[in-house]
């Protein structure tokens, strides 16, 4: 109540007071005349309450609040220029929420609202045409009841949503979406969906030529580099001129063969989302190896190699996958570490999955090139990568078997002062030896 309306019941109880007094002073009870005074005023005060309360319960949105008098009129009135104000507020709310549906109903791209459950509560027709939701009949179901598909359900139950997810579009196969969700207010989702279609077969497009081209050029390759080795084979009958000319061919046939191997790899690995033979693998002995042949790798070079596995940890998923990838990190680790220098191997397991760390004391690497690492024949320095032979799609090829066994790759490094890759791989691909479960 502000200071008027305290200077107006002042006021008001002077006046009635002063009333009761002269009725008194006329008929001689003042206690009486005060008393039955006060009692009117308190009843008539009593019933403007009530019609406050029967019109705030029975009210309309627009209906105007009842007439009074005295400080009781000018409580009406102030109830009446708040919901005035209040209209014209929710007026201007309104017509902005009018002007986002409208505006993102004009999107080519879907936009969905979800509660902080992952039910639907608000899209747009692009998302009816893109994942056929339909309306009203779907609002408020679960989101992944309308979009089956089994990597969806992965994605929305998992809590990074820094990569967006590219699956079939629920309403026609040979349209491809991208997914993205993010978090916003009390846990609720916001999912962006767009038709990337025409970028998936212009990929598909770039995978079946590789593909093609590197199984054409394998065959007169393994001829040219069969011929050149039945040359040094016999190299004495050879003219003198020729043999370091014949040697650097050799090498660089090879090389060409395991640049070949690497992309025919990398197409056989992205044609599907899955390992075709997904089982438990024993990391502990398939480390044990790759370190056996990282050692003979380093040979004369005094390089300190450790491994720490837990030999119950196993991992679902391919074996020659994994060999793959595993030993494209230690290989590297070797070859970009000085001699004398230290490799740390470490395979474990915790309540977040199972990891798999490659720590080195080599040359490290610049943080900017580190978002970059896994891409295609990306060279930090294109030198260094001549001189150690390699193809530059080796962390490709790590990438896209952990994508495969949805896992990830993470990379510190610090320049001269070495690398630390480590994979995380999700608790669902984990399983441990029952045997040794048994003996524990």
């Amino acid at each position: 109540m502000n200071q008027n309306w305290h200077g107006t019941l002042i006021r008001h109880m002077l006046l009635l007071v002063t009333g009761c007094l002269l009725v008194g002073l006329i008929s001689g009870y003042y206690g009486w005349s005060l008393a039955i005074g006060l009692g009117l005023y308190l009843g008539w005060t009593l019933k403007q309450l009530l019609r406050l309360h029967e019109w705030l319960r029975q009210h309309t949105p627009d209906e105007a609040p009842p007439d009074g008098y005295g400080l009781w009129g000018e409580v009406f009135d102030s109830i009446y220029h708040l919901q005035r104000r209040d209209q014209r507020v929710r007026g201007r709310l309104q017509a902005v929420i009018d002007r986002v549906q409208e505006s993102t109903a004009a999107l080519k791209d879907a936009v969905i609202m979800l509660d902080s459950d992952g039910n639907l509560e608000w899209w747009n027709r692009a998302a009816e045409t893109l994942l056929g939701l339909k309306t009203p009949q779907d609002s408020g179901q679960p989101v992944t009841n309308l979009v089956r598909h089994p990597r969806f359900k992965e994605y929305f139950e998992q809590d990074n949503f820094e990569e967006a997810l590219e699956i079939p579009s629920p309403t026609n196969d040979r349209v491809r979406i991208q997914l993205y969700l993010t978090r916003y207010g009390n846990n609720e989702h916001l999912m962006l969906v767009r038709d990337v279609t025409r970028i998936h077969q212009l990929e598909q497009m770039r995978k079946d030529f590789v593909a093609n081209v590197s199984h054409e050029l394998r065959t007169p390759l393994t001829v040219i580099c069969g011929y050149l080795e039945t040359l040094l084979d016999n190299v004495e009958e050879v003219n003198p001129r020729w043999s370091r000319a014949l040697q650097q061919m050799q090498q660089q046939g090879s090389r060409m063969q395991t640049l070949l191997n690497d992309l025919l790899l990398l197409a056989k690995l992205e044609a599907t989302d899955y390992p075709s033979d997904n089982h438990p693998v024993a990391v502990q002995s398939l480390l044990q190896t790759i370190k056996n042949d990282a050692q003979a790798l380093s040979g004369e070079r005094g390089q300190h190699i450790t491994l720490e596995a837990d030999p119950s940890v196993l991992l679902k998923g391919s074996e020659g996958e994994l060999r793959s990838a595993f030993s494209n990190l230690v290989f590297n680790a070797v070859k970009y570490t000085q001699d004398k220098g230290t490799i740390r191997i470490r395979w474990w397991a915790d309540h977040q999955g199972a990891h798999l760390s490659v720590q080195d004391s080599g040359i490290g690497i610049d943080s900017k090139h580190l978002p970059r690492l896994t891409e295609r024949f990306y060279r930090v320095d294109s030198s260094r990568n001549s001189n150690t032979g390699g193809t530059g799609l080796g962390l490709a090829i790590v990438k896209h078997v952990l994508l495969r066994h949805r896992a990830r790759l993470e990379i510190s490094s610090v320049l001269g002062h070495g690398s630390t890759f480590t994979c995380h791989f999700a608790p669902t691909q984990v399983s441990r030896s029952q045997a040794i479960a048994a003996e524990e």
